[in-house]
């Protein structure tokens, strides 16, 4: 059975920092595309960061230069380094694991539960 367990939301100043995580089981992170999107009530879910097998990454026009997706220091892991944070990235950030062709054809097949990130003005 496949669980991706997200961590590392919480509440930050404008301008602060986040690191989010997210745990696999049931599947390797290294043979799929992850990703990580976000959510606003209301809102489409959007793509915020990618990363592939061979570490390839794409971003969000949104995000560029502020986020940035890794592996995790821990095994089969991946993670999203949030800064400068403004305001508009609060939203409940989740991770989704995918396959298909990168990068414009991944279907995201796995999803864990969300961790709400909020940023005060």
């Amino acid at each position: 059975q496949v669980q991706l367990v997200e961590s590392g939301g919480g509440l930050v100043q404008a301008g602060g920092s986040l690191r989010l995580s997210c745990a696999a089981s049931g599947l390797t992170v290294r043979t799929y595309t992850m990703g990580w999107f976000r959510q606003v009530p209301g809102e489409q879910r959007e793509l915020v960061a990618t990363i592939t097998g061979s570490s390839l990454s794409k971003y969000a026009d949104a995000v560029k230069g502020r986020f940035t997706i890794s592996r995790g220091n821990a095994e089969n892991t991946v993670d999203l380094r949030l800064t400068s944070l403004k305001p508009e990235d609060t939203a409940v950030y989740y991770c989704a694991a995918g396959t298909g062709f990168w990068p414009g054809g991944i279907r995201y097949d796995y999803w864990g539960q969300g961790t709400q990130v909020t940023v005060s003005s």
